[in-house]
């Protein structure tokens, strides 16, 4: 399986490689153009160029910032043209908030105060936790990654981006072949 991804940094490219790390480990990661750097407008050129490429899923990741995350994803989408649909899962949320979604956790492998991953924007704390900081932020995606594969992820479906982003991502694992463990059973409690 071939799963390409346009993110916005290193951040979100490291929790991609982490899922499919935990996930499919056999998957292909064919990276497109970060986000950061792809206007809006670039989406469907950018699904058409990725497809060529033999993509069975393509996963764009932006990082929402200031706006509500459901009204950059709505119009994400929109701008996706319908015949690349049924490959295109869309995630848009500040990555690091993600990373943050289980708290305890990662204050305990960071070694920082869960006060501050608790704040509205966790990213400046996250981001100084893993080191990614400056110009060796490539450097530290390895060891995100990591701990992403093994997170406390049904945890991290108390945020509501992660959750429609799973969602999306569990629906597809089925039609392609790879599932995804349920985060929605383990986060029940027994």
């Amino acid at each position: 399986m071939r799963i390409a991804f346009c993110v916005e940094g290193s951040a979100d490219r490291a929790i991609l490689h982490g899922f499919r790390d935990r996930w499919c480990p056999a998957a292909e990661l064919v990276e497109g153009r970060f986000r950061g750097q792809l206007p809006r407008s670039q989406i469907p050129k950018e699904c058409k160029l990725l497809a060529s490429k033999g993509a069975d899923l393509i996963v764009f990741l932006r990082d929402a910032n200031l706006e509500h995350w459901r009204d950059v994803l709505r119009a994400d989408e929109a701008k996706c043209p319908p015949e690349f649909r049924q490959l295109v899962i869309f995630g848009d949320r500040n990555a690091e908030c993600w990373l943050a979604a289980a708290p305890d956790h990662l204050a305990n492998r960071l070694g920082r105060p869960k006060s501050e991953l608790l704040s509205e924007d966790p990213s400046p704390y996250v981001k100084a936790g893993f080191g990614m900081l400056g110009f060796d932020k490539e450097e530290k995606e390895p060891e995100v990654a990591r701990y992403v594969a093994t997170a406390p992820l049904s945890s991290w479906l108390g945020n509501s981006s992660f959750e429609h982003f799973y969602e999306q991502l569990w629906l597809k694992s089925k039609q392609l072949g790879c599932p995804l463990e349920n985060l929605r059973e383990a986060a029940r409690p027994v």
